[in-house]
């Protein structure tokens, strides 16, 4: 029963996305309702990512401690009535709820995203430690490129929904409609999980590990802050595209908001297709003998290369030339999308799956902090997206240098001279 535990992990990360993306969506007619500034659409937008990000390790500690059913359970429920919270204010009784509470409409909102990154905090340690403790080093890049395609594909389907249900119905009626909807997931969830829990962990081929790493051996390994810093910058892209790209196309080049979202949606949809198709790739290669660090940090340090196009669109003023490359550098960065993360649980075992994930995803959630707020702050003060772009560019070539240099199997703990 691996594989549809898989696939309603990868649902729920699907539907955690939607969450989170469909504000990048209804941000234009909000700024027009509530008058905001291009720098407090930065912070509402990194608002998220404040509590999601300081809340991984203690997620990734209490799935090694408690398992993935119910933890995974209660943040669901808790993150989808959140997120269909929103759809009060700017109402009249949610109006008169700020007004009790002394604060104002764009502190409300700030709030409730702050408490949906609460909620969603459990998503990426449950699921990663799942696939790391169930599946053997041979199928991990396959299972993890499914379950991460969800990452990929929920922003592909939620910027178009998001954009029409916006643009026909408001945006209140969108977060509603995505926040209660999605509560059906646990129908199917709490009926498979009633019989299936994590099974024991497998053995996994590669290189041996230590066994019962520490905090500290997790802290002074050059592993750990190698991949600390490359997912940053991986995920500075990613976050900039999540949360910039709509405003991207409507202001840089004029798209409207529906045609935006389909641009939002074929980059990141094929981001996600590249994912499957390059862990499924990578484990074919390792299954037939390969070293699996070698072939996971050769489609990472691809996938960080391609990705790289993304900022031509600062030197060209050809609107065709720019969106083909905001959507190939995407899909490009697919390459390494489920083999860093696989990588990392290779060159980490033995210091808990779910501990490994949560220090990982720290990292990718503090670009979610940085990446939205940054390009808020550079089009505020430069009124162009010339500089976000150059900024997405020095990131991705600090990435590929971390992988270089620092991500390498004679620093593994337990390896030679380790």
């Amino acid at each position: 029963m691996r594989w549809p535990v898989v696939g309603l992990l990868t649902a729920g990360v699907i539907i955690a996305y939607v969450d989170r993306i469909n504000l990048s969506s209804a941000l234009p007619e909000m700024r027009r309702v509530f008058s905001f500034s291009a720098e407090s659409a930065g912070i509402l937008l990194s608002a998220f990512f404040w509590s999601y990000t300081l809340l991984q390790i203690p997620a990734g500690w209490l799935v090694d401690r408690f398992g993935v059913k119910w933890p995974y359970t209660f943040a669901f429920l808790f993150w989808s009535v959140i997120s269909a919270s929103t759809a009060l204010v700017g109402t009249a009784t949610g109006s008169a709820m700020i007004r009790w509470l002394g604060i104002t409409e764009f502190t409300a909102l700030v709030v409730i995203r702050a408490l949906l990154g609460i909620g969603e905090s459990i998503v990426t340690p449950a699921s990663i430690g799942y696939i790391t403790n169930n599946f053997a080093e041979k199928q991990r890049g396959f299972a993890t490129g499914v379950y991460m395609s969800g990452t990929k594909y929920g922003p592909a389907i939620g910027a178009p929904i998001a954009a029409y249900v916006v643009r026909d119905y408001g945006w209140q009626w969108m977060f509603l409609f995505t926040g209660i909807g999605s509560l059906l997931w646990l129908i199917p969830w709490l009926t498979l999980m009633r019989t299936q829990e994590a099974e024991p962990a497998r053995a996994a081929t590669g290189p041996k590990r230590a066994a019962g790493l520490s905090w500290g051996d997790l802290a002074a390994s050059p592993i750990m802050w190698g991949t600390f810093l490359a997912t940053f910058c991986y995920m500075y892209f990613v976050y900039f595209c999540m949360t910039w790209m709509p405003t991207y196309f409507k202001e840089r080049h004029g798209l409207s908001l529906t045609s935006s979202g389909w641009y939002t949606f074929m980059s990141f949809f094929g981001m996600a297709t590249i994912a499957i198709a390059a862990g499924f790739a990578a484990d074919r290669l390792i299954a037939r003998g390969a070293n699996p660090v070698t072939v996971r940090k050769g489609f990472t340090i691809a996938g960080f290369v391609l990705a790289f196009s993304e900022i031509i669109g600062a030197f060209t003023n050809s609107i065709p030339l720019t969106l083909f490359f905001a959507v190939f550098s995407l899909t490009g960065l697919g390459l390494a999308t489920a083999n860093y993360w696989a990588l990392t649980q290779t060159l980490m075992r033995g210091g808990g799956a779910g501990r490994v994930a949560g220090i990982q995803n720290t990292a990718a959630n503090l670009a979610g902090v940085a990446a939205p707020w940054i390009t808020g702050w550079m089009v505020q003060h430069t009124r162009k997206f010339d500089a976000p772009l150059m900024a997405i560019g020095f990131f991705l070539a600090v990435g590929i240098g971390c992988y270089l240099f620092l991500v390498r199997e004679k620093y593994a703990p337990g390896a030679s001279g380790q």
